[in-house]
């Protein structure tokens, strides 16, 4: 009486209408000794491939024997367009630092730059000023000038 039934593979979707997937009917003869005990078979359906995104929802199997039905507790399966996309903004992140710092270094070290040009005498400074001394005519107090130093 059990060897013979049915198996079907639905969907059910957000408003619990039944979408009909594949259904199959099993004829399994019971070996010699078997008889009158329980058994278990198990039956695999890989459902390939989705459609589109309306194909996420709840898929049950169900077998149907002449006056039994057993449903299974079913497995949720979510269709998305595009599939997964991990997005990574690491190197983005990473070059958009190093050339911000490398801005920043040059302009500290451009600033620091001007600011010595300004505050430090230039280095000829000093023989202009001995050039002047030695170019003056003389006066008459004849002693020499104090040398100057770098």
């Amino acid at each position: 009486k059990y060897t013979k039934f049915s198996i079907f593979y639905y969907r059910m979707n957000s408003l619990d209408q039944e979408t009909l997937i594949h259904s199959r009917t099993e004829n399994v003869p019971i070996p010699p000794g078997k008889e009158n005990t329980t058994a278990t078979v198990s039956y695999n359906h890989r459902i390939m491939p989705l459609e589109s995104i309306s194909s996420t929802g709840m898929y049950y199997c169900k077998v149907k024997w002449n006056d039994i039905q057993k449903m299974g507790k079913g497995v949720f399966v979510l269709a998305k367009g595009t599939g997964y996309v991990q997005n990574s903004y690491g190197w983005e992140i990473l070059i958009a630092l190093t050339v911000f710092l490398a801005a920043l270094s040059i302009t500290a070290t451009a600033l620091l730059l001007w600011k010595r040009k300004i505050r430090c005498p230039r280095r000829n400074q000093p023989n202009i000023l001995r050039q002047k001394v030695e170019t003056q005519p003389p006066s008459a107090n004849p002693s020499p000038s104090p040398p100057v130093y770098d």
